[in-house]
């Protein structure tokens, strides 16, 4: 199995901290040797370094962890193979176009008749289950929609999807256009919203603390998700077997138990301005 990292935030932030705690994964702390990568978006835009190398003593993951690039979206992924073989074409995060946003998408988990999985043009370029998924995921909705349709009633039908694919083994999956975070459980996945009063947070994987009070605002909102937690003293909330949850600069929007109308995402907006804070 594989492990991954998101991050959600109403300002630019930096996933320095979090980022820290899951590279000690990738090989030392971890099992998660065979590769690794994350995607940061700067408004439409994204940029990605990936290795497939151990992250945990990858020069580029050092680079990464010692360079706080700001972004109100993120996703992380450290690699333990079992679908293809370890070379960067294999390496998560994969990303593609739709309706003019690049799409990124990371997958935890094994499927079964992943062949089968018809993707249009949306050809995968390695080995992977997790590739064709997202491939499949996006052929789904091109099929489905002639455009971008209303958020509420697209990520709904995303979930419905990912219900699917489900069905065909273990599918823990984060999704995101730079504006919205999409999660989904199979098994093991956890989030946690960081928000006034802040506090301290200490990683499990390395011996770092931070104190968030000295490093934010008291408007700053960041969620962070993650397949095992990556603090000892923080509440991380477990996620259920098929449950989802949407993100949207920080905060969480759509579960499978609260709907909102387009009316309630249309009132969620990003701050313009704030002081960042490193995660």
């Amino acid at each position: 199995m594989c492990e991954l990292l998101g991050m959600s935030a109403n300002v630019p932030t930096d996933i320095c901290f979090s980022f820290t705690g899951l590279m000690q994964r990738g090989g030392r702390t971890g099992p998660h040797r065979d590769g690794w990568g994350i995607t940061f978006y700067e408004g439409k835009g994204c940029r990605s370094f990936k290795d497939p190398n151990p992250s945990f003593d990858s020069k580029i993951a050092q680079l990464v962890q010692n360079y706080p690039i700001k972004s109100c979206a993120v996703i992380s992924h450290i690699r333990q193979a079992n679908r293809g073989g370890v070379s960067l074409e294999n390496t998560h995060p994969f990303t593609r176009e739709l309706w003019g946003r690049y799409w990124t998408f990371a997958h935890n988990g094994q499927l079964t008749d992943f062949q089968n999985l018809a993707c249009g043009r949306f050809e995968p370029v390695g080995q992977t289950d997790s590739e064709r998924a997202f491939c499949w995921l996006l052929n789904q909705l091109e099929l489905q929609f002639d455009a971008r349709p209303d958020n509420a009633i697209l990520f709904e039908f995303i979930a419905s999807c990912c219900d699917s694919l489900k069905e065909m083994g273990v599918f823990n999956m984060l999704l995101s256009d730079g504006e919205y975070l999409l999660t989904y459980c199979t098994n093991h996945l956890y989030w946690l919203t960081r928000k006034a009063p802040f506090g301290h947070a200490t990683l499990l994987d390395e011996d770092v603390e931070v104190n968030f009070q000295e490093q934010t605002s008291p408007n700053d909102v960041v969620s962070v998700i993650a397949t095992q937690p990556l603090t000892a003293n923080e509440a991380w909330q477990r996620m259920k077997p098929g449950e989802y949850n949407l993100f949207y600069f920080g905060q969480r929007q759509l579960t499978n138990v609260d709907r909102l109308s387009a009316v309630d995402f249309a009132e969620a907006k990003p701050r313009d301005q704030s002081p960042t804070q490193p995660l």
